[in-house]
């Protein structure tokens, strides 16, 4: 491999953020290469990917789609591999010095984590690793030399307002940092008016192309949620250091107060391409493929405090990182059971916040800090989120 193109991987490459991924390094075959593709269950879709971009490895969640996929690639040089070994293997690896960690979840936490020891450059679209193991993770890519840019556009958009990296918001002379949220397809409902929301209603979101899962997380403000527990060890904020403000335009991204009564704000057009580009080279900037931003067009723009009354797993949120320890964990670990068990219809849309502060109630303090104890409480959050489900 040429010394000027650098090897990518891609975790998550059949997601939304995957695909955009892809576009962008397509853009720049002068500069990157891809190594390594992953994906859960999509063979068809992996397969497709793989015979356009060539890849060393690509893996699959198991061993039975990873048959498959091997069997669909015969001759064509490319090794399958399956499980988080695989996924792990390709994080790690010497030939890929950048990777993006944008599988969905708390499944993602163990491959990013595997980037981070092998101090890389690690794009993280997965919020999941930093609200399940903040201290960790943050404490194992100092340790190991790594780079954690932020792919969510609200936190990219944060790094691009401050001076620098922060590691001391105070010596930088920023008061606050202001999380801008679109409000999601249900803004302005009230609580009663969400009681009979149908999953094919809050995956419909009027900004952004996302995921089903994520989808529905900003339909409920928890994705906000997790973001607030995500700047905090991203930026090493307090949480009473961190607003969210709704934005129902999303072209303001994010935005960073300082003490002198600035505010600088990030702008662009809502396209995940634009923050990706951002990351993969920085401190350069390349073309991304998303058009500028026309001011004309957009004509206005809009501002409103978010309604905690409405949309409860923002609260829930705000109190897990207020209480330490183990709580975001508890809290990451019941939302998705509730969010998988509204998907399948077993759940209605009220109820989510509901279980996840049940759940949270049963769990009580934790203190877990090592990640065999983090990952422990995550599974018997999930089991008490769905013993819960199951009573309903």
């Amino acid at each position: 491999m040429s010394a000027q193109v650098q090897g990518v991987c891609v975790l998550g490459s059949t997601g939304s953020i995957g695909v955009s991924t892809l576009d962008v390094l397509a853009r720049h075959p002068q500069r990157y290469r891809l190594f390594a593709l992953s994906a859960n269950a999509a063979v068809d879709k992996l397969e497709q990917q793989c015979r356009q971009f060539r890849p060393r490895y690509a893996v699959m969640a198991d061993a039975a789609s990873a048959e498959q996929l091997s069997a669909r690639l015969a001759g064509e040089g490319i090794e399958v591999l399956a499980g988080n070994a695989g996924l792990e293997f390709i994080a790690a690896h010497a030939d890929a010095p950048i990777v993006m960690a944008a599988i969905v979840g708390a499944a993602g936490l163990l491959p990013a984590l595997a980037a981070v020891r092998a101090g890389k450059r690690l794009l993280l679209a997965n919020k999941e690793a930093l609200v399940v193991a903040g201290q960790l993770f943050m404490d194992e890519a100092r340790r190991h030399g790594a780079e954690v840019l932020p792919i969510d556009s609200e936190h990219n958009a944060v790094f691009q307002c401050l001076p620098q990296t922060a590691t001391d918001l105070a010596g930088q002379g920023v008061e606050r940092i202001l999380l801008t949220a679109s409000g999601g397809p249900f803004r302005g409902c009230s609580a009663e008016q969400l009681q009979q929301v149908t999953p094919e209603q809050a995956c419909a979101h009027p900004n952004w192309a996302m995921g089903r899962k994520i989808s529905v997380d900003s339909a409920t403000l928890m994705n906000k949620g997790l973001e607030v527990i995500e700047a905090c060890w991203l930026f090493n904020a307090r949480p009473e250091q961190i607003e969210v403000v709704v934005h129902p335009q999303s072209v303001i991204h994010s935005l960073v107060q300082y003490v002198d009564g600035s505010v600088l704000a990030q702008l662009g057009n809502p396209d995940m391409r634009t923050p990706i580009a951002h990351a993969l080279a920085w401190p350069e900037r390349i073309p991304s493929g998303v058009a500028p931003l026309d001011l004309f067009t957009v004509a206005r723009l809009d501002f409103q405090p978010p309604d905690f009354a409405a949309f409860p797993c923002l609260r829930l949120a705000y109190a897990a990182i207020e209480q330490g320890g183990g709580a975001p964990a508890v809290l990451n670990a019941a939302n998705e059971a509730a969010v998988a068990a509204f998907l399948d219809r077993r759940l209605s849309f009220s109820a989510i916040p509901r279980i996840i502060q049940q759940v949270m109630e049963q769990m009580g303090q934790q203190a877990a800090k090592g990640l065999d104890e983090l990952l422990a409480l995550d599974a018997e959050s999930r089991q008490r989120a769905e013993k819960l489900i199951f009573r309903r």
